[in-house]
């Protein structure tokens, strides 16, 4: 007779609903009772000790700001189910909260299941954190993150080459006065990007002026309302804007617009991600464009073969990114001062 959850149940004396939520790394449920009922499934075979039988999407939060139900996680997780799909492998997801109590006993519990491999969406992960899942057994993969210290297979866009091109293009339009805007919250491939940034505004001798560098939500709203408070101070401005995500990018657009600042004959803006938002928008934005099918579907395909091959050399995969040209950017008119 086949192993299910509810013969798991019968054998554990805990609820399906309990058991069910055990094995998917659910909130809820105790850590003793969780690590008695991965026992019992790894027991009587649930679990297979040598059979990967599924991959884990894990999405690790630590503010929740910027792994959010933004377009671009949405579209993330679409393109690693479908690619799993394809593969015949069965997909679940998990979300690990930092900030929760049982954060630790999460992770735990989760690497202690041999059935699954995991792919560890870390757009919020720490280095000090990542450490937490170096020395697992499991085959892992980090997706949207990399840490050049530290030996995880991973795979990601080419943060800092891409917002270097986005730099380029401006300045090969005539702009010299380009200002930067920053997520409040902080996260690697942020960092990755504005080092692109200032490295060819130097190359370039050109200065990178704090008054033209901005700390914004990371959220459309948020970088509404927080850019609208700041337009109402008297504030020089720079010629064009580089943005760290589209949303971010967005919701200064619209600021700028409330305060009938012309968007690109004022002031030329460019976000990254290419998001649809990004498309439909007066003027469409430009931005870098992130090849979401093709990083999902090479994610699979590197964890796949991390599976086949556990005592490969980790490996770090950067996927070309495009820029794509819309109506938010032109060359500079005169020097814009509010």
């Amino acid at each position: 007779m086949k192993v299910n959850i509810r013969k798991i149940s019968e054998l554990s004396g805990f609820s399906p609903a309990t058991v069910s939520n055990a094995l998917n790394n659910k909130k809820g449920v105790n850590h003793e009772t969780a690590m008695q009922i991965l026992a019992i499934a790894k027991e009587c075979g649930y679990i297979s000790e040598t059979k990967i039988q599924s991959i884990k999407l894990v999405y690790y939060h630590d503010s929740g700001e910027i792994v959010s139900d933004s377009p671009f996680f949405n579209n993330l997780l679409e393109s690693v189910s479908n690619a799993c799909r394809e593969e015949g492998m069965d997909m679940k997801v998990v979300n690990l909260y930092r900030r929760d109590g049982n954060y630790a006993q999460q992770v735990e519990l989760l690497l202690q299941d041999t059935s699954a491999a995991i792919l560890l969406v870390g757009t919020e992960l720490s280095e000090e954190d990542a450490k937490a899942f170096l020395d697992t057994k499991m085959p892992l993969v980090l997706l949207d993150c990399s840490f050049a210290a530290l030996p995880f297979h991973s795979v990601l866009m080419d943060n800092e080459n891409s917002m270097g091109q986005a730099a380029e293009y401006l300045i090969g339009l005539g702009h010299r006065k380009i200002g930067y805007l920053r997520s409040k919250v902080p996260s690697h491939n942020f960092q990755e990007r504005y080092r692109g940034y200032e490295q060819i505004m130097r190359q370039h001798g050109l200065a990178v002026e704090k008054k033209y560098g901005y700390e914004v939500p990371v959220s459309i709203t948020g970088a509404y309302e927080m850019f609208c408070r700041l337009l109402e101070e008297d504030r020089e401005l720079p010629t064009a804007f580089l943005a760290d995500n589209d949303m971010i990018a967005l919701g200064v657009m619209q600021a700028l617009q409330k305060h009938q600042i012309r968007i690109p004959e004022d002031i030329s803006v460019v976000g990254f991600d290419d998001i649809e938002f990004s498309r439909v928008c007066a003027p469409g934005l430009t931005t870098v464009r992130v090849h979401m099918k093709e990083l999902g579907e090479l994610a699979v395909n590197k964890l796949l073969e991390v599976i086949k091959r556990p005592q490969s050399i980790p490996a770090r995969t950067q996927m070309y990114t495009k820029l794509v040209l819309r109506g938010s950017t032109a060359a500079p008119a005169d020097e814009t001062k509010i």
